[in-house]
């Protein structure tokens, strides 16, 4: 009864969102934003809240050098699931976060792509050429400086299978860092690479959980030996601490 009762609710708090988004996108960007707004700071915590109750699946938040955050900052991470964004939108509620990610994203994805239209997030074509996707990268560093945003990138690329790090490719942090030069904050997170698809959202979504952690945070590189120093150390903590929570689960 209680995963009737969580799809009913989910399916509800995530159709109407999505809808009225579809229909306001391109009629009013101005109400189309609101209801972006709304799904950021409002719908996201709801949808963990709802989680929680009906699943008992849990969002931890650690709060390790959350304290030590400056006022900007570019947030690198690992990448498990097309649900890390709505997780570091819980995480970092209080930040206007925008994300670095495939342009596929933004069509035909309910809840999110007009909201990653709408709200300006970096949408870089898997198809489009490297001069032409570090131009929308540098672009995008810029405006969020101008915006006081906190722009997230996942230096891997793609979405990992088995929950392990993957490599960290240089191009897009080290456009991103030159046209910011923001302190970089590394984080961890895990869980999402069992809630990947359908399938496994069915049969792991009861009891589970999404961990985020900062792991480290570095001042803004300016020598490109700064930035590679950041590229090879930050897998290697952010699987370290993947590999100590899975340690405390077993």
């Amino acid at each position: 009864m209680s995963s009737f009762i969580t799809l009913c609710c989910l399916f509800w708090m995530v159709t109407l969102p999505s809808l009225f988004n579809t229909l306001a996108y391109p009629v009013s960007k101005k109400s189309s934003m609101r209801i972006s707004n709304y799904i950021v700071k409002v719908l996201a915590p709801r949808i963990f809240a709802l989680l929680s109750c009906y699943k008992n699946f849990r969002f931890f938040g650690y709060k390790d050098h959350v304290n030590e955050l400056p006022e900007q900052f570019l947030i690198v991470s690992n990448h498990q699931s097309l649900f890390d964004i709505p997780c570091y939108m819980n995480y970092f509620r209080d930040k206007e976060l925008r994300f670095v990610a495939k342009a596929e994203l933004g069509r035909h994805i309910p809840l999110v792509s007009e909201m990653l239209r709408t709200q300006e997030h970096c949408l870089i074509s898997r198809k489009a050429s490297p001069v032409t996707a570090m131009k929308t990268m540098e672009d995008f560093g810029k405006r969020v400086i101008e915006r006081n945003q906190i722009p997230v990138l996942f230096p891997e690329g793609t979405r990992t299978k088995d929950g392990n790090v993957g490599k960290f490719y240089s191009a897009g942090f080290r456009k991103l860092a030159e046209s910011t030069n923001l302190p970089v904050v590394v984080c961890a997170l895990d869980g999402g690479w069992k809630i990947s698809n359908i399938k496994t959202i069915m049969t792991n979504l009861k009891n589970g959980c999404y961990r985020v952690k900062i792991v480290k945070i570095y001042r803004p590189p300016v020598t490109k030996g700064e930035q590679v120093a950041i590229l090879e150390e930050a897998p290697v903590l952010i699987q370290k601490q993947l590999d100590e929570w899975r340690k405390e689960e077993a």
